[in-house]
């Protein structure tokens, strides 16, 4: 059994995704998350943030992608240069298995690797599973609330 179970943890791997190709391959996942995006729009706004910083990380298990991750470095002055997560998720059908955590716990190490001393994220309010994971699992803190006004 742990041998089995050692094989698959040998065939994860996280990379960034840099060609449209791998961009359409995560599609159906971010689309779980941003259930507004069609695929065309999805790419013509990646098209854009990627220009602006945005890096787009996948978790394959067993060359299959399973969960996504979408960063930008930036700077302010309430958190320095930091890295904000706007996007993670993962594949319903294979939530519970850690690959959220191990993906963020790779975008801690990514921060500190750019000099990074803080990772911040935003969570939609009504979102209380995603709340629990990012602070019992992760260690996240809440810190504020973060309002918008549609014009």
């Amino acid at each position: 059994m742990d041998k089995q179970r050692h094989d698959t943890e040998e065939r994860k791997m996280i990379k960034e995704l840099v060609e449209e190709q791998e961009w359409l391959e995560g599609f159906p996942i971010m689309n779980e998350l941003r259930t507004q995006l069609s695929e065309r729009t999805y790419l013509d706004f990646l098209r854009t943030m990627r220009e602006e910083g945005y890096k787009m990380f996948a978790l394959y298990q067993n060359d299959q992608l399973v969960a996504l991750a979408g960063i930008s470095i930036l700077t302010n002055f309430y958190f320095g240069k930091h890295v904000f997560v706007y996007d993670l998720v993962t594949k319903s059908s294979e939530r519970s298995h850690g690959y959220g955590k191990e993906l963020l716990a790779h975008i801690h190490h990514y921060a500190k690797e750019k000099g990074c001393g803080i990772v911040a994220l935003g969570s939609g309010i009504s979102n209380i599973d995603a709340h629990r994971f990012y602070e019992t699992k992760m260690g996240y803190e809440k810190i504020a609330y973060s309002l918008i006004k549609v014009i």
